[in-house]
């Protein structure tokens, strides 16, 4: 599956009205699109940070919805968005495991690794951390996101609620920290959303 993220920050007492628009005139326009797999919105409310993620069946879809969306974009978040940036990947692991709840929690680990070594970071994970992921209590879903030319990944571990991301801390952190030594891999950030919508179909 192939993956747009579109992550925007803001002034935190507008943040609904952007929320909103995704979700509304947002969907409907995504929905419209063919090879249109599914949809995410994520919230950090107290800082101000929207995550909006869109699944596609191909890479082609992906750029094809994009031709679109961009004509829409700016006007959907505002007067929110202060800051935009969009990224395409590749989902190479995704793992379901039970539904997602609105109000549940999203954590995200930024990361890079040589280009080289991207086959070596996909079975790391593969075969090292989603095994411990998965026995996490409350785990909904965990994905693994690369750039394989630009060296750059995304693993995002979503829970049913935040209660259970909270718990969760120490032992993801373990599984972090073994995957960076067995791959080589660098986390350069960690964030924490709340979630507002997460439905993907993968049928």
């Amino acid at each position: 599956m192939f993956v747009r993220t579109v992550y925007v920050t803001g002034d935190p007492a507008k943040i609904d009205t952007a929320v909103r628009a995704l979700n509304t005139e947002g969907r409907e326009l995504l929905e419209e699109r063919p090879g249109y797999l599914g949809a995410g919105v994520f919230t950090d409310h107290e800082l101000g940070k929207l995550l909006a993620v869109s699944w596609w069946a191909s890479e082609q879809a992906r750029g094809n919805s994009d031709t679109v969306m961009r004509q829409h974009r700016q006007a959907l978040l505002e007067p929110f968005a202060g800051t935009l940036a969009v990224e395409n990947m590749e989902s190479v692991v995704h793992r379901s495991l039970r539904v997602p709840r609105m109000g549940g929690g999203l954590r995200v680990s930024r990361v890079e690794f040589d280009p080289a070594d991207a086959a070596l970071f996909e079975e790391t994970f593969r075969s090292t951390v989603l095994p411990r992921l998965e026995t996490l209590p409350g785990l909904a879903r965990a994905a693994l996101l690369v750039d394989r030319e630009r060296g750059l990944g995304r693993v995002g571990t979503l829970f049913v609620d935040r209660a259970s991301m909270a718990a969760s801390r120490a032992a993801q952190a373990a599984a972090r920290h073994e995957a960076a030594a067995k791959a080589g891999v660098r986390v350069v950030s960690l964030e924490e959303f709340e979630v507002v919508h997460a439905d993907v179909h993968l049928g």
